[in-house]
């Protein structure tokens, strides 16, 4: 039988930490998961007393966005998360927190186009329209089949930096591209592609939240409950939507979303997308 000193001891010993290993991207491609970092730092620290302590550490390694989705499938991989749009092989594949970090802002996108043809896209005003145009995407991207599934032509290149040169050498007439990635992409490339733009009248919308991934093991499904309280938390007290407008409001506001033509596309790869609670979701003007 134990003592009371040993009773008490036990009833006292402290939690042992959450440890959470997070990928370190190539190059300046890493500082586009600042605000996932943050978001995945506020929900751990939201949990504390609940969970107890918590490690968050970066993994020196740069690693290809490939290359991070393999190591979370490994059993002794060395991350334990990522942040990613969702596909049926990351749901597949790993274990997902079904809240949209992003608040499904992923899912709407510009147009990123040669100006010369600026005009030709002013007059689109239907996916039957756009159907006469051809998409340009990188080889297996989710977005291929979402495309695809609309009847739109779509072009796949074989690396993502080269679908920049394939759109300016009429290779494709757009390359859609998410809200906070194309101001980033004319910024980092215009310089090579000063013809290339961003398209102002259109905007396509289709689910793709973007969600925090982990290993499907024990470990993982504890380090998923966990996320999912946190994130909760932040959904709840206004946190997730306060980081958001600081974080994509400034990215957001220059695109002039809600003045867009708005064409709707479905995403019929995807399964269990909590669309039913609009407080997960950010929505331009409230259309």
């Amino acid at each position: 039988m134990l003592s009371l000193a040993a009773c008490a001891a036990v009833r006292a010993a402290p939690k042992s930490a959450t440890k959470v290993v997070y990928p370190l991207h190539l190059g300046s491609y890493d500082a586009r998961y600042d605000y996932d970092w943050l978001v995945l730092r506020t929900a751990l620290e939201k949990t504390v007393p609940a969970f107890g302590p918590f490690t968050m550490q970066q993994f020196g390694e740069a690693m290809s966005p490939q290359r991070v989705a393999q190591e979370l499938v490994l059993p002794h991989g060395r991350i334990n998360i990522m942040a990613r749009a969702v596909s049926p092989e990351f749901e597949r594949d790993d274990l997902p927190i079904r809240i949209p970090i992003d608040k499904g802002l992923l899912g709407y996108r510009v147009l990123l186009v040669r100006k010369d043809d600026l005009p030709r896209f002013a007059r689109v005003r239907s996916l039957q329209d756009l159907r006469k145009l051809r998409a340009g995407m990188g080889k297996g991207w989710a977005d291929v089949a979402v495309l695809a599934h609309a009847g739109l032509p779509v072009v796949e290149g074989s690396a993502h930096e080269n679908l920049y040169a394939m759109l300016m050498a009429n290779r494709f007439d757009y390359f859609a591209r998410g809200v906070d990635e194309a101001q980033w992409e004319i910024k980092e490339y215009g310089a090579r592609f000063p013809q290339m733009a961003i398209e102002p009248t259109l905007l396509l919308r289709y689910p793709l939240p973007r969600y925090l991934f982990v290993r499907r093991d024990t470990e993982g499904e504890g380090l998923a409950k966990r996320l999912k309280a946190g994130l909760e938390i932040m959904v709840q007290d206004g946190t997730l939507d306060a980081l958001f407008r600081q974080h994509k409001g400034p990215i957001i506001e220059p695109l002039q979303l809600d003045k867009r033509r708005l064409l709707t596309l479905a995403n019929p790869g995807l399964q269990d997308i909590p669309q039913q609670r609009p407080e997960l979701w950010y929505s331009p003007g409230g259309k």
